[in-house]
């Protein structure tokens, strides 16, 4: 996601989740298991639009629980890669 300017939208202990200014490009890391989901352009508007769902429907859910539902339940873990060492 070098080409865009990204910010930080949640972290966690277990979760953390990075996007592209425009939402255009999102970054799922998996920090305990050292795996990354790299998400653009049909992946990253499906998990924006899942994204917003969870935190709307759960608003009182820590940034792990949310973004663990997302990872485990919306199937973005497998998108993921094994991160760079």
């Amino acid at each position: 996601m070098s080409e865009a300017p990204v910010r930080l939208l949640s972290d966690g202990a277990r979760f953390q989740l990075l996007a592209a200014a425009d939402r255009s490009a999102f970054v799922l890391r998996s920090k305990a298991d050292y795996y990354v989901a790299d998400l653009r352009g049909e992946e990253a508007s499906r998990f924006d639009a899942d994204y917003r769902v969870v935190r709307q429907q759960h608003p009182s859910w820590q940034s792990d629980q949310a973004l663990a539902q997302l990872w485990d339940h919306g199937g973005y873990m497998w998108f993921a890669a094994r991160e760079a060492e």
